[in-house]
């Protein structure tokens, strides 16, 4: 399997490297730099291949305040269902923000939660300039909330009936089955985004108060906020990410075992 991701890699770096990912391509998968498809292209973009998508995602803060059209936002949404739930429960809720109040009042939360992440973060880095890079595009996103056109909030819902009591410390197979049922479909939702071109990231800050975040968004207790995805067509592209070797993260019967390196 290892050596299969590894081959289907080197193909899409073989074929990358031929210009699939300049700007200037026909090919429907490439993404030009702050340009906004029509519903149609933007849609057509779906059918780029999985390991492409796959090797190209990254999050992408910045981006444009042009508007998103519905139809795009409800197909993210749409493959984002297509994810395994514990149980089949199929207990996903999506909340879409658009309006204005709503977003000042996320951004406010948010900006909270950066205020002291952020500063540990730049005291972290150092001069780590891939960190700094990081948080600079963090900031701006922080900075820029509101005028993100769409932010998509992936919401569990549970109540007393379920076992999931609100506010109830939860033992660690019971989190850990619970939030196992949404980040599946967040990362469909991200393909999704990826291939028509949708600059996404995967963000919690803004959510860090879960009675304030439910306030906000009018949830009753037995829907769970569990993160944000902003979705935005970019100011910039996608391209190759550089991640760790497969084999210096992968561990053979117990861990320290690193049998392929």
């Amino acid at each position: 399997m290892v050596l299969a991701l590894s081959e289907a890699a080197h193909r899409f770096r073989a074929v990358s490297s031929t210009g699939m990912s300049d700007p200037t391509s026909k090919s429907p998968a490439s993404t030009a730099t702050d340009t906004v498809p029509s519903v149609e292209e933007a849609l057509g973009r779906l059918q780029m291949p999985l390991v492409e998508a796959m090797m190209t995602q990254r999050a992408v803060r910045r981006v444009l305040p042009d508007p998103v059209d519905d139809a795009v936002i409800l197909e993210c949404i749409g493959l984002a269902l297509r994810a395994p739930t514990g149980s089949t429960g199929q207990n996903w809720e999506f909340v879409v923000v658009k309006d204005q109040r709503v977003k000042e009042q996320l951004a406010a939360r948010y900006r909270q939660a950066w205020s002291l992440y952020g500063g540990i973060g730049k005291r972290l880095a150092g001069e780590d300039e891939s960190m700094l890079k990081i948080l600079r595009a963090v900031q701006w996103q922080v900075d820029n909330f509101t005028e993100i056109p769409v932010l998509v909030v992936a919401c569990l819902r549970a109540g007393v009936r379920e076992g999931r009591i609100p506010y109830m410390p939860t033992p660690h197979v019971g989190a850990s089955s619970f939030f196992g049922s949404i980040y599946p479909s967040v990362q469909n939702l991200l393909l999704a985004a990826r291939a028509m071109g949708l600059g996404a990231s995967l963000i919690t800050l803004p959510l860090w108060s879960v009675t304030s975040a439910r306030s906000i968004l009018g949830l009753p207790l037995s829907v769970t906020p569990c993160c944000i995805v902003p979705l935005g067509w970019p100011r910039g592209r996608y391209g190759p990410t550089t991640r760790r070797p497969v084999e210096d993260v992968v561990h053979l019967d117990s861990y320290g075992n690193r049998a392929w390196r």
